[in-house]
C-alpha cells in the first residue's frame, strides 16, 4: 500500500483498503487537532490551489489543512491564473511543479485534472470536477463511520440528478467500500451506463449494491442515509432551474421521506444548500416558483437526523488525510 507521490483525482483509482486507511488517517489526525496534539507531516512544503470554480468548504479546507500539516499554500483562483487561457494546462502543470510540493485543482471536466497529473512532476488532487468529487466522498464516509461505527451494508439513497460529480463519486465510493447505493430520480438523471457498469463490477467484489429507483417512496425504506444536493450545479445556465424544478420537485428530502426510514436514517447534503429563503438564489427561486425550499425541507436540514455540518468538517480532516499520505508517505506499508 503506497501513497507517497500518487495523485488523488478519483476513487477508481484506489483500492478499498487504500480507501479505509485514509479514513482511520483522517480520523486519527481529527482527534489530534482536537487534542491540540500538532502534526506536521509536511513541514515546509508549499502547495498551489488552483480554483476554476470558487467554494467556501473546499477553499478553507485546503488552507488549513496545510497549515496544520506545516505546509505554505497559494491561492490561484481564474483572475490570478492562467491556465487554459493564455497557458496551457500541460505548460502549467511543469511549472507549477518546479516551484510546489503538490497541486489542488477545482474546476470543469475530468480532462483538466488529470492532464494536470499527466504532466505535473508532483502529487495533483482533484477537489472537484464535473464528473468527479472525491475529497467529499471521503468527507461523507468519515461521517457515515462516526455515526454507524462502519460502511459496509449501509444503505445510502441518493435523492435527485445523479448524473454529475456527487451522484457519480458516491455510486464508486459506495460499490468500492460494499454499501446499498440507490439512486433516486427520474431515469433521465441516473448515472451514465458505462460507469454504472464498471461500478456493478466492483460491487460483485465487495458485496455491494447498485440499484435505481424512481420512487422516492420505495427508496425511502430501510435507508441508512439520505443524500442530496443542489439541483443547478455551478456553471450551469438559470434557464435550466424550471425543467429542473419540474422534473425533481418530487424527489425533495421530505420529513415523510425521513419518517419512511425510519429513525436510524441520517440526512447528509454536501453543501451549499437550498433549505431556507436566506439566500439570494433562493429568494430568486420563491418569487418565481413560489418554492420556500428546494431539494430539502428545512425542518429535515435543521432536525436531529441532520449531520450536514459534521460531513462539512470532515472535509478538512479528510483533506489533510490525502495530502500527508500523498506527500509524507505516512501510511505507506
Amino acid at each position: 500500500m503506497t501513497f507517497k507521490d500518487r495523485d488523488f483525482l478519483k476513487l477508481l483509482d484506489f483500492t478499498s483498503e487504500e480507501i479505509d486507511a485514509l479514513l482511520d488517517l483522517a480520523a486519527k489526525l481529527k482527534a489530534e487537532k482536537k487534542a491540540g496534539i500538532p502534526h506536521r507531516l509536511c513541514e515546509g512544503k508549499n502547495i498551489a490551489l488552483i480554483f476554476e470554480k470558487n467554494s467556501t468548504r473546499t477553499r478553507c479546507s485546503f488552507e488549513v489543512a496545510a497549515a496544520d500539516l506545516g505546509m505554505h499554500p497559494v491561492f490561484l483562483d481564474p483572475s490570478a491564473s492562467q491556465i487554459g487561457r493564455k497557458e496551457s494546462i500541460a505548460d502549467t502543470a511543469r511549472v507549477l511543479s518546479r516551484m510546489f510540493d503538490g497541486i489542488e485543482y477545482r474546476g470543469f471536466e475530468q480532462e483538466r485534472v488529470e492532464t494536470l497529473a499527466k504532466f505535473a512532476d508532483v502529487p495533483v488532487w482533484n477537489g472537484l470536477t464535473n464528473e468527479y468529487h472525491p475529497t467529499q466522498i471521503l468527507a461523507d464516509f468519515l461521517a457515515i463511520k462516526e455515526h454507524f461505527g462502519e460502511l459496509r451494508g449501509k444503505k445510502l439513497v441518493y435523492f435527485g440528478d445523479a448524473r454529475y460529480n456527487m451522484g457519480n463519486s458516491l455510486m464508486v465510493g459506495c460499490a468500492k467500500m460494499g454499501m446499498h447505493f440507490v439512486a433516486c430520480a427520474p431515469a433521465e438523471y441516473f448515472p451514465n451506463k458505462e460507469l454504472t457498469e464498471e461500478c456493478k463490477k466492483i460491487a460483485a467484489q465487495t458485496g455491494a449494491t447498485i440499484e435505481f429507483e424512481t420512487d422516492p417512496n420505495k427508496a425511502a425504506v430501510a435507508a441508512d442515509v439520505f443524500y442530496t444536493d443542489v439541483w443547478v450545479s455551478m456553471g450551469e445556465p438559470e434557464g435550466v432551474w424550471e425543467k429542473r424544478i419540474n422534473d425533481l420537485l418530487p424527489y425533495r428530502v421530505t420529513a415523510e421521506l425521513v419518517a419512511l426510514a425510519g429513525p436510524q436514517v441520517r440526512f447528509m447534503h454536501c453543501l451549499p444548500a437550498f433549505h431556507d429563503l436566506e439566500t439570494e438564489v433562493g429568494l430568486k427561486i420563491h418569487e418565481k416558483f413560489g418554492l420556500d425550499c428546494m431539494e430539502v425541507e428545512d425542518a429535515v436540514f435543521e432536525g436531529p437526523q441532520s449531520i450536514v455540518f459534521d460531513e462539512a468538517e470532515n472535509r478538512m480532516h479528510t483533506i489533510k488525510a490525502v495530502m500527508a499520505a500523498t506527500l509524507s508517505g505516512c501510511i505507506d506499508k
